[in-house]
């Protein structure tokens, strides 16, 4: 693996791997900061800046931006998430050094016009819009705002419209100097690249990067909390999500999560898909997912089904999860990991996902996780731990569950919470 990584004196780390056969390069900017890093009064504000580095800088206007870029067949994007925001190209080995310039600019002499803040709101206004018409984007949503209740990790990124009709050029650059920091960032490209070259085209550019923080980052410990949200809408079917605390990144059972998670519900050949949509026809989507942070997760099963359904759907959903915690079989096991592994090297042929697999490495671990390592890790997760895991996590915690959509048929969550403590599940929540 010719990964290799420099720190420079400024704080900021470059890590580049460099793909001979190919003609392009896959390059950005990591950032450990996100939605979670906002205080109470800046809901939305790091997604808002994500749209706003794109809206004019000192020496380009937003056209220029999008002109320079495309004018060389190149694509520039951005993301924001809970703990990390990332702005990215994708251009031929020859205009490397424009992206980098792009990238620098953007991120460091942003001008934030007012004119152009009003109507990125509008934009925003209209996403967020477009967000609430959506019920498989908004029941994640409601769930993490009560699994999370009160709390930033569990806010929505977009914001709500009051919040960002609120926000001001100088709260942009308070939330910005706070967090886009050296020691928070990590340039990597992967591609036809040449290490060298790039480390001295991001410390010329990268030069007037902060190093220390305006004010210390905000961070606020999570507290999972658990509970349910259920919204009546007229809909042709119901959006469900029944979900437990899961394991952080670096908890011991995270990459066993990550194997239950494919075993429960990761495809076609799993349990849930096999025994809800294939054996019982009781929806068309079913599947099962681990989601892990710094401090927490949430283990979570998805379904979207007709509102007629869901007395029958979610016990053989508990029923699946209960299981789970008594008997997997080896074979289950051995074609998870297979999945695991055929995503990791497929996402490795392609320069963009291995640009992103080596900045969330870096972001979280510190270092690269060789492919032989991630396996090893795979390879100790045995049967027993795994029904050991199922019990915890769903006996043991609190469920949040969240429905959008025609929900007069589904159980109360007491009935399920109860369900999932009986053997007898579905003449439990009948009961009830």
């Amino acid at each position: 693996m010719n990964v290799e990584i420099t720190r420079l004196a400024s704080g900021l780390t470059v890590v580049t791997q460099n793909m001979p056969h190919l003609e392009s390069v896959a390059l950005g900017v990591w950032i450990k900061s996100g939605s979670r890093n906002e205080t109470v009064d800046e809901h939305g504000i790091a997604h808002l800046l994500e749209h706003m580095a794109f809206k004019g800088t000192a020496r380009r206007s937003a056209r220029d931006i999008a002109e320079e870029i495309e004018n060389v067949g190149g694509e520039l994007n951005a993301a924001t998430s809970t703990e990390t925001t990332s702005y990215y190209a994708r251009v031929l080995k020859d205009h490397v050094p424009l992206a980098i310039d792009i990238l620098a600019d953007i991120l460091t002499e942003s001008s934030f016009d007012e004119e152009e803040l009003e109507r990125e709101k509008h934009v925003i206004l209209q996403e967020i819009g477009a967000a609430n018409d959506t019920p498989d984007d908004v029941v994640f949503d409601r769930f993490s705002e009560v699994a999370y209740r009160g709390q930033t990790i569990g806010r929505p990124i977009l914001g709500t419209p009051e919040t960002v009709k609120g926000f001001q050029p100088d709260q942009i650059r308070a939330y910005l100097s706070r967090n886009y920091t050296t020691d928070r960032m990590f340039i990597v490209a992967a591609g036809a690249v040449d290490h060298e070259t790039l480390v001295k085209q991001v410390e010329d550019r990268f030069s007037l990067l902060p190093t220390t923080p305006s004010a210390p980052p905000v961070f606020e410990p999570a507290r999972y909390l658990g509970g349910e949200v259920r919204e009546m809408r007229d809909l042709m079917d119901t959006q469900l999500l029944l979900g437990f605390e899961g394991k952080a990144y670096h908890a011991r059972d995270f990459y066993c999560s990550q194997i239950l998670a494919n075993i429960l519900g990761g495809g076609m050949s799993s349990r849930l898909f096999q025994e809800i949509r294939e054996h019982r026809g009781l929806c068309y989507s079913v599947y099962a997912f681990h989601w892990g942070f710094s401090d927490t997760g949430v283990f979570g099963v998805h379904a979207a089904t007709g509102g007629e359904d869901l007395p029958e759907l979610v016990p053989v959903i508990l029923q699946e999860l209960r299981k789970s915690s008594e008997f997997i079989d080896n074979q289950e096991i051995d074609r998870a990991r297979a999945q695991i592994r055929a995503q990791l090297l497929m996402g490795q042929e392609s320069p963009a996902a291995r640009a992103g697999q080596i900045a969330r490495q870096m972001i979280l671990h510190g270092r690269i996780i060789p492919n032989n390592e991630m396996m090893e890790r795979l390879a100790g997760i045995t049967t027993s731990r795994l029904t050991d895991l199922a019990g915890r996590l769903f006996f043991d915690t609190v469920p949040t569950l969240s429905a959008i959509g025609p929900v007069e048929k589904l159980a109360p969550l007491s009935d399920i919470t109860a369900a999932l403590s009986s053997p007898q599940i579905k003449s439990q929540i009948a009961a009830g």
